[in-house]
């Protein structure tokens, strides 16, 4: 049997864990922390947003690094089938709005358990509080892993799963940076991507807790629209979030925001021509009445009076007084009201960590490195990542599946 070594227990490693076993191999899962799965816990706010019920076809457009490299892995493990094995280990799961997949329960605990369980069934060694120091090598083949407790544990394969350095509470703060790095592997800065963006202006911090539905964000960099979609957002105390924000902050983490130009759209079912009619009708309907009385037909009361004033309106002024200037700089903010982006959130807030291994120094069909024999790596750790919906919870089940069984066979 083959000695596969797989280095870190959270959904790369535990998945990878779980292919080496059933692939036949001789499984030794090191987990630093007191219990495997920590980062699953807190993964779609406890509920565990496990993988999104589309074709790997449709899953693809929302990787946002490197999503040709995920082509093998995601026919290897297709949604469809990870939702399979999960109901197959006693861990029913369900569809909600946006595909979204979790386990009915609602419990991200019952998913680690569920592979916890199949673990142990498969004779897998699970080794807690075990730390790994770095890896043994013979010439260009990997030979095993030393402990920081000096002990050195022998493999014929090891698997690199320690995550980004995202939630670094969990146990993510970049150990396999420096595995994969002693090794002479590239890896790129880790940067906070699915992470909220800050905005120092008064008035955006004054919108604090304004949660806002069905608006369209869009970000160019000169003339090149770097994003753009529907959605909701949230106002805060430090800027902007929600799942738009998040998504957006994924295209724009390795830029320099203050050069970007981000702007809402808060009516983006009316252009602008059909936006003037509903503000000149409007006003007739109500001409004496105050003019942030009126626009909170269009918006929440206190968005009316902050686009009022960016407008350099007054805000109590009769409406009908309104000249034809005005309501042409009302209908532009309406539609491009421009967010002053300063930063992109801290890595420590992120959902998942945008950098990590070159991929192609690692086979894309096996996840082994092209430099060193022997060696694999799966999930967060490699320089991929995606949007928010479970399709990052995904590519970490994905990648260890295709890596332990590669371990295993070869």
């Amino acid at each position: 049997m083959r000695r596969v070594t797989v280095v870190g227990g959270g959904a790369a490693g535990l998945m990878a864990a779980l292919s080496g076993a059933r692939a036949g191999a001789q499984v030794t899962l090191l987990e630093r922390n007191e219990k495997l799965g920590k980062k699953l816990y807190i993964t779609g706010k406890g509920r565990c947003n496990l993988t999104n019920a589309v074709s790997p076809e449709d899953f693809l457009p929302n990787v946002v690094t490197h999503p040709r490299f995920l082509y093998s892995a995601l026919h290897a493990l297709p949604p469809a089938a990870l939702m399979e094995l999960m109901e197959s280990l006693g861990c029913p799961v369900q569809v909600q709005r946006g595909a979204r997949v979790f386990p009915q329960s609602e419990k991200a605990s019952d998913v680690t358990r569920a592979l916890e369980r199949e673990l142990r069934r498969l004779g897998v060694e699970i080794r807690l509080n075990a730390r790994v120091r770095s890896l043994t090598r013979r010439e260009d083949a990997v030979t095993g892993v030393e402990m920081w407790d000096g002990q050195k544990l022998p493999a014929d394969a090891v698997i690199v799963c320690t995550g980004g350095q995202s939630y670094p509470s969990t146990g993510s703060t970049g150990d396999g940076w420096s595995l994969l790095g002693e090794c002479g592997h590239t890896l790129y800065p880790a940067l906070p991507s699915l992470v909220p963006l800050i905005c120092r202006e008064p008035w955006v911090r004054a919108l604090a807790g304004l949660s806002l539905k069905n608006v369209r964000l869009s970000v160019t960099q000169g003339q090149k629209k770097l994003f753009s979609d529907l959605g909701e957002m949230l106002f805060t105390h430090t800027g902007i979030s929600g799942p738009l924000v998040l998504s957006a902050s994924a295209y724009v983490t390795a830029l320099e925001v203050e050069e970007l130009d981000f702007r809402l759209d808060l009516k983006p079912g009316l252009d602008r021509k059909q936006l003037d009619r509903r503000v000149v009708r409007d006003i007739a309907q109500a001409p004496q009445r105050q003019l942030a009385g009126v626009l909170c037909g269009l918006y929440p009361a206190r968005l009316a009076a902050t686009v009022a004033q960016l407008c350099q309106l007054d805000a109590r002024m009769p409406a009908g007084r309104l000249t034809q200037a005005q309501r042409a700089r009302l209908v532009d903010m309406t539609a491009a009201l421009p967010l002053p982006v300063t930063a992109v959130g801290p890595l420590q807030e992120a959902v998942v960590t945008h950098g990590g291994a070159e991929v192609r120094q690692f086979d894309p069909s096996t996840l082994q490195s092209r430099l060193v024999h022997g060696l694999y790596a799966a999930g967060e750790l490699l320089d991929v990542d995606a949007l928010t919906g479970g399709f990052n919870l995904h590519i970490a089940f994905a990648t260890g599946f295709v890596a332990g069984r590669a371990a295993a066979q070869r």
